[in-house]
């Protein structure tokens, strides 16, 4: 890292918890290599502190930082303005100081795109996609895949009121893409049988716990797997997928991809391809 001084802008991450995070690696390691005059930096809000924290970060001249969870929604209210992309996922993981003035962006969404396209070879166009969850990270995937020319997208939740929710928001939005619900397991098989993708966007398989009512046997012979979750990095759902030798990835594509894409909203440039990546790679194999 390069020697700081005072003329070092400040980057960081705003989460509760936050002291696992990996960004703090990967972009400080971005920001060397490209050799700006930057540091990126941790900070713990409590959700009760969010109001004066992100006062407080506006007032220091903070440069920018990412949102993480439970602030990503909460957040919003607090800012002077909204990117598009975090107007359609309803979610800020960016905020970039502009002035003084505090915009919102979602790369998530984008992040996983980019992953989608590095880590399975697939775009959004190639064909049916089941998603499962409708939470938060469903809600930015989907808006993404939307804007990136996803022709079908199939949405699969446990509460089936919370996936029509999700629906009903986007058809306010001029989206070209149909969006439709498997409401159970039955018409969720139905669907796999077509679909080219299947994406996990729920926290399950963290603690080695399975995904209810999915049976990677559903999905057709050339069916791709991608589980948002990356710690481990072999959830039991990449491990079905191994066993019947059906094509898969984990989400740290997407965790290197999302912090690309918020490192060029703060600096104007893209840092090595590649880089943050290997960075997250390197601790997750140590």
């Amino acid at each position: 890292m390069h020697q700081i001084d005072g003329k070092t802008r400040v980057l960081g991450i705003i989460g509760h918890p936050v002291g696992h995070s990996l960004s703090p690696v990967m972009q400080n390691a971005a920001l060397a290599a490209c050799r700006l005059n930057y540091v990126y930096v941790a900070f713990n809000v409590h959700p009760d502190n969010l109001e004066e924290s992100i006062l407080g970060l506006r007032s220091l001249g903070v440069a920018g930082f990412n949102v993480t969870i439970p602030h990503k929604s909460s957040i919003i209210p607090y800012l002077d303005g909204l990117d598009v992309s975090a107007q359609s996922a309803c979610a800020v993981n960016t905020v970039k100081n502009v002035d003084g003035r505090l915009i919102g962006f979602n790369t998530d969404g984008d992040g996983l795109v980019r992953s989608l396209a590095e880590d399975l070879d697939f775009l959004p166009g190639d064909g049916d996609i089941v998603v499962i969850g409708a939470g938060g990270a469903a809600r930015g995937a989907v808006a993404s895949l939307c804007r990136a020319g996803a022709s079908r997208v199939i949405i699969f939740n446990r509460t089936p009121a919370r996936a029509l929710e999700l629906v009903e928001s986007f058809s306010l939005m001029s989206c070209t893409t149909e969006i439709l619900i498997a409401a159970d397991s039955s018409e969720l098989k139905a669907y796999m049988k077509n679909a080219s993708l299947l994406i996990n966007t729920t926290s399950v398989g963290m603690n080695q716990d399975v995904l209810p009512f999915v049976d990677l046997a559903d999905l057709s012979n050339n069916g791709r797997i991608y589980d948002m979750v990356y710690a481990p990095s072999v959830t039991p759902l990449l491990h079905q997928a191994s066993k019947i030798g059906l094509r898969a990835a984990n989400g740290l594509g997407m965790l290197a991809g999302q912090g690309e894409l918020a490192f060029q909203i703060w600096t104007g440039i893209l840092p090595p391809s590649g880089l943050m990546k290997s960075c997250l790679l390197n601790i997750c194999d140590s």
